[in-house]
């Protein structure tokens, strides 16, 4: 990870809002925006992937982040945030339109896809993890160029 003044920023307020939560395998919510940063090689997708979340999973607003960072990470994260009522599907085809958000989507949804991630958590049944790998190979295929 690049680490630099906005993506130490960008670092800390994820840390924070992401404070307390925890992913559907019980881990700390905040190393799965962390292992997307790291997987990111400038400071604009950096600060996208430890963001990807914020909106739609805790109190910030765009505003909280329009007023600190700029039009590059917030309307990547516009994209990225997935509106309650729009179709999964017109909502990953939304996110083509930048490729900020399509390099941190297609991060997301590889780190969504390991099922490693269950060990451990015996409450995934085959199904629960049949109907996760189609629905984000679909998303991948979209967002790759293999359907529209």
């Amino acid at each position: 990870m690049i680490y630099t003044t906005l993506t130490n920023k960008a670092l800390r307020l994820a840390y924070a809002a992401h404070h307390g939560q925890t992913d559907k395998s019980g881990q700390p919510y905040i190393f799965h925006p962390y292992h997307l940063a790291e997987q990111m090689t400038d400071e604009v997708s950096i600060c996208v992937a430890l963001l990807h979340d914020v909106v739609e999973d805790t109190d910030l607003t765009f505003a909280d982040l329009e007023r600190e960072f700029p039009p590059e990470v917030t309307d990547a994260l516009r994209l990225l945030t997935h509106e309650k009522g729009t179709d999964y599907f017109d909502y990953v085809r939304a996110i083509k339109k930048n490729p900020v958000a399509v390099k941190v989507k297609l991060a997301d949804l590889a780190h969504n896809s390991d099922e490693t991630r269950f060990a451990g958590c015996g409450d995934r049944s085959a199904e629960q993890l049949a109907r996760r790998r189609e629905k984000y190979a679909k998303a991948r295929a979209i967002l790759e160029g293999g359907e529209d």
